[in-house]
């Protein structure tokens, strides 16, 4: 990969660490929240973190799920969207190597988001269901954490 790519995912790193210090969230951010035209993510869960080049939905699973998503582009809103529970991914890393990794849950519906991004599509533009909107803070003093992730349901084909 080149120097460029590096240097943002430094960057999408350095930005992240800061909007989780301030918003008290956040686990990745893609290359265009930051203004940089390219397709790459980086996620930080617990202590693992991954420079995403190019990633890529290969596959998903047959189930779908409701979550209650949030986003540092508004950090302060809750929106209902509707995410395969179980994807199938593929990236090449900074140094042009290539994964595949299989998705559940949260990270399934992380990478989503995430490749959404990078897509030019945001959580509002996916918000599904009656109501699917709500400020955080409300949403906090009426839910349990666990109410934010709904139980995964066969997909509705149409």
């Amino acid at each position: 990969m080149s120097a460029a790519a590096r240097l943002v995912a430094d960057d999408l790193r350095d930005t992240l660490r800061a909007a989780k210090r301030r918003y008290r969230m956040g686990r990745a951010l893609a290359a265009p929240q930051i203004g940089a035209p390219v397709r790459l993510v980086f996620v930080e869960v617990d202590k693992q973190r991954w420079a995403m080049v190019n990633p890529e939905i290969t596959d998903v699973g047959r189930d779908d799920f409701q979550v209650w998503d949030d986003c540092f582009c508004f950090p302060n809103l809750f929106v209902r969207v509707t995410r395969a529970y179980q994807v199938s991914l593929t990236y090449q890393d900074l140094q042009g190597n290539t994964h595949t990794m299989e998705l559940t849950e949260g990270m399934a519906e992380l990478l989503q988001h995430e490749i959404d991004h990078l897509d030019g599509i945001l959580a509002v533009d996916r918000a599904s269901g009656l109501d699917p909107f709500a400020f955080r803070k409300e949403w906090e003093n009426l839910h349990a954490a666990s109410e934010r992730n709904g139980r995964p349901q066969p997909r509705e084909m149409l």
